[in-house]
């Protein structure tokens, strides 16, 4: 697939599903901006990857409404234009029960995971229409499933697929596609630090990998491909969740206590 010449903005994009997606696009061709709150990790996947692409690392916290407009318009500075979108910064919190989480962690988590999609989304429109471009959000397969004690982020992902849908709708006189993509278990940092807090790790390791029917978790690079996929070829294709999930949704599963 290619992308060349194109310029894709991706938010969160120094570890796991942002970094595939910073790599597979600069692999294609792309003019990539992205960003993260470290300094140290940006620049070291710029320096890696301008060996081979453009990479362009500007440092953000997508919380902070200034700091989503400075993004957008240093990028455009930078290279003239904004062709794709990909709203990926996000953080899934630790499971407790609802009674463990307090209102405030949970209006944190809106800014961090929500607010910051619908900023980053009306800052870039004014690029994307002229371009005709691409928004693709980063949601989850448990904002349509739901999740063991995962009522704030739950909550958080399946808002952005419905707000994806609907800014489909808006956009489309404008040629712009809005799309999202909503992973199930992809290995990334966030996943090694569950199974490294675990009192058994292999065993974590092995459920994580037995909850798909392919037996194994999704790839950094492989929900990368899938980005790529969205914004370069398919061209036809708006207002749609594409879940990758290696089928962890489908068939039954054990749901109540066996006594």
């Amino acid at each position: 697939m290619n992308y060349r010449d194109k310029v894709t903005i991706i938010t969160g994009g120094t570890k796991g599903i942002g970094e595939g997606c910073v790599r597979v696009f600069v692999d294609a061709g792309s003019r990539v901006a992205f960003c993260a709150r470290n300094q140290d990790e940006g620049d070291r996947v710029s320096a890696e990857l301008n060996t081979r692409g453009d990479a362009y690392f500007i440092k953000c916290n997508v919380s902070k409404t200034r700091e989503i407009e400075n993004l957008i318009a240093q990028t455009v500075e930078k290279f003239g234009r904004i062709d794709c979108l990909i709203n990926n910064a996000g953080w899934h919190p630790p499971h407790k029960p609802i009674d463990d989480f307090s209102v405030e962690e949970f209006r944190d988590l809106l800014d961090l995971n929500l607010v910051s999609i619908f900023s980053a989304c009306k800052f870039a429109l004014p690029h994307l229409r002229k371009t005709q471009g691409n928004i693709i959000n980063m949601s989850s397969l448990v904002g349509r499933m739901g999740q063991l004690h995962a009522t704030t982020y739950v909550a958080t992902k399946g808002a952005i697929t419905a707000f994806t849908k609907a800014l489909a709708i808006d956009e489309a006189i404008h040629g712009v596609r809005v799309n999202s993509v909503s992973p199930g278990n992809i290995y990334t940092p966030l996943w090694q630090e569950g199974i490294d807090a675990s009192d058994d790790p292999e065993a974590t390791l092995a459920e994580g990998n037995a909850a798909q029917h392919l037996g194994r978790m999704g790839t950094a690079e492989e929900a990368g491909r899938l980005c790529l996929f969205i914004a370069a070829e398919a061209t036809f294709t708006t207002g749609v969740d594409h879940v990758l999930s290696g089928g962890a949704e489908i068939g039954y599963g054990r749901k109540s206590r066996i006594e």
